[in-house]
């Protein structure tokens, strides 16, 4: 018997406007907005047709951090999600879902970014929904879960085609894990957020969700921080740190990450504000599980050494581990860890994944503020990676109800309980969705 072949038979694309409830500050940018690209993709497998879905936010700032005019920026991004929508079936593409998402990214995306004149990862992010659906609907159509079509049983997934002759035999699955029920989730703490009531301002939103930190920690049963700093303010990052720590660490809290938004250009910054840290709070210090990105986004532009860093704590690639490729540039530089994201595709996860774990490298798996469907792949990917220690997830913090519909059928996935979130409702093929029992109406179809 042959091994299941996909065909691209059509693709819709679907914009969903989501508010945010409190503005999220990242780098030296405040978003208070997002269109999430949600795509339906029908595969023929043999002789079943199937329908798969795939949903990414397009956060112009984290996708595209530039002086371009936001409003140019977010219109690229749609503009572009819709040229996939269009070209996709006519590529002629067939296979394994890797397969087809390895020549998307290596044939066509290059073309298409060129003629955008848009940065890698931007065009990835676009890139992602519609991979999504493909790996989705693979599912459905063999009526297995995702997840389960990336063994040996599927030589389209070899990784020696992908990864070069030092996987050739292996599979993805060889580098994945049985996935737990429930996974521990981390908090996001933004660089605006209000810690305690003295940083009230009185425009906070008045609703059912916590606004103050300890609430959010007493109500969600967090025990995972994950704390934005500047990078260019050493004293602000310092004490914000400290006082994140303050209030959590007598709640319970005891892990602590610092992600530094890429804005960090020499290692000695992070340096010194470790050893003062190690110094002056040595538990503080302790509960520090790892150091997310303090470095620029472009790996190849500027290829910094790190080693000092990674010798004082595990050191995770988020914005510059576009690709397997740049994974293993950053780990020749001396990063330690790489931090997956769904929104890099998850053809392309995948092979980070594969390739990081293959070089003794730390996983987790970090968000881009995923509602709706896109926390779904989002949190699966992290259940079946092995992570370091959970999953981020802040989507309920930002737009909680952006995900009504959704929650309502996974109230495990968009609701924090006990400090994790639980997977136990997820469909038996496919990512999981559920999308039929779903009550949201979609806009009309862009393409």
């Amino acid at each position: 018997m042959s091994e299941p072949s996909a065909t691209i038979l059509e693709s819709a694309l679907y914009f969903l406007p989501v508010t945010m409830r409190t503005p999220l500050k990242f780098g030296d940018v405040v978003l208070t907005e997002v269109t999430c690209a949600r795509v339906r993709v029908r595969l023929q497998v043999g002789d079943v047709v199937a329908e798969g879905w795939g949903e990414t936010p397009l956060s112009v700032g984290w996708l595209w951090p530039s002086s371009i005019p936001y409003d140019t920026r977010h219109e690229a991004l749609r503009e572009f999600c819709r040229r996939i929508a269009r070209e996709l079936p006519s590529l002629g593409l067939s296979g394994h879902p890797m397969q087809i998402g390895h020549a998307l990214n290596e044939t066509h995306l290059p073309t298409w970014r060129a003629e955008a004149d848009m940065p890698y990862l931007a065009a990835l992010g676009c890139l992602s929904a519609f991979d999504l659906a493909i790996h989705d609907a693979f599912g459905n159509a063999l009526a297995r879960p995702t997840y389960e079509t990336y063994g040996a049983e599927f030589p389209g997934c070899e990784l020696g085609q992908f990864l070069g002759p030092d996987f050739a035999g292996k599979h993805p699955a060889d580098f994945l894990v049985k996935p737990p029920q429930t996974l521990p989730v981390w908090h996001l703490v933004g660089g605006l957020d209000p810690l305690e009531a003295c940083d009230l301002t009185g425009i906070e939103p008045d609703d059912e969700y916590p606004v103050l930190l300890k609430d959010w920690i007493t109500r969600d049963g967090l025990r995972c921080l994950k704390i934005k700093l500047r990078g260019n303010d050493a004293e602000w990052d310092y004490q914000r740190l400290v006082a994140v720590d303050r209030i959590g660490a007598p709640l319970g809290v005891t892990e602590l990450t610092a992600d530094f938004n890429c804005t960090v250009t020499d290692p000695e910054y992070v340096n010194v504000w470790l050893d003062r840290l190690e110094r002056e709070f040595p538990e503080t210090h302790a509960r520090v599980l790892y150091v997310e990105q303090p470095f620029p986004y472009e790996l190849e532009e500027h290829p910094i050494d790190v080693h000092s860093v990674s010798e004082r704590k595990p050191l995770f690639m988020d914005e510059s581990a576009h690709d397997w490729e740049l994974v293993r540039m950053g780990h020749g530089l001396g990063w330690t860890g790489v931090a997956l994201k769904v929104c890099k595709t998850q053809t392309g996860a995948l092979l980070s994944l594969c390739w990081g774990k293959a070089n003794g490298m730390g996983l987790m798996v970090q968000d881009l503020t995923n509602p709706m469907l896109a926390q779904i792949p989002h949190v699966q990917l992290a259940a079946y990676a092995g992570t370091i220690m959970g999953v981020e997830s802040n989507g309920m913090q930002f737009y909680p109800a952006a995900s009504a519909p959704e929650e309502a059928v996974h109230p495990g996935l968009f609701r924090r309980r006990d400090g994790v979130l639980d997977r136990s409702t997820l469909g038996p093929t496919g990512i999981g969705y559920r999308v039929e029992e779903m009550q949201r109406d979609l806009p009309e179809a862009e393409v």
